[in-house]
């Protein structure tokens, strides 16, 4: 498996972008990672996914993942340590069955929750918050980056454990 110092720095090659951007929480950034952009390099995403899989507590039974950036993450999870995993959609569609999960969760259930990039963790508190309205209980909150922008304080308060595999720190950023 590839070392955090290797990961990092592939991580960073492949998605580190300097400017102005504003970021899902609204915050305003001179540097942005795209997620897409290292998510879809199979050697990074080989090695998210074992990591993460790494970080599920014992009693998981699925993984999930939020829409977008969560999905790839979530099924390289369930690669690497065989749980089924689901995905939590950021609003429910107005066709087919209208579900907020894609993918089964049963009342009960343990799931390791995978996120791409935690700043304020408002996005991935909305997934738990659908997992616990389903009868789920999230385990713990895995990112791949922490950027160290209250992500940990917000989900923590929230009365969830988080996790992160990177920091911005991390990164040299």
């Amino acid at each position: 498996m590839m070392d955090k110092q290797s990961l990092a720095r592939r991580i960073k090659e492949t998605s580190y972008l300097e400017g102005d951007f504003t970021l899902r929480s609204g915050k305003k950034s001179k540097y942005y990672m795209d997620k897409y952009l290292f998510e879809t390099q199979p050697d990074i995403l080989s090695a998210l996914g074992a990591r993460m899989a790494e970080r599920r507590g014992p009693l998981a039974v699925r993984i999930a993942g939020a829409e977008l950036g969560g999905v790839a993450l979530a099924a390289a999870a369930s690669l690497a340590c065989g749980l089924p995993f689901f995905i939590v959609r950021n609003s429910k569609k107005d066709y087919g069955t209208g579900k907020l999960i894609e993918g089964q969760i049963l009342p009960g259930d343990t799931v390791l929750l995978v996120e791409d990039i935690a700043t304020t963790g408002g996005q991935v508190l909305e997934a738990a918050k659908v997992i616990v309205q389903a009868g789920g209980h999230v385990d713990k909150i895995v990112a791949v980056i922490d950027r160290l922008e209250g992500a940990r304080e917000n989900i923590e308060k929230a009365g969830f454990v988080f996790e992160s595999i990177l920091t911005r720190a991390d990164l040299g950023i």
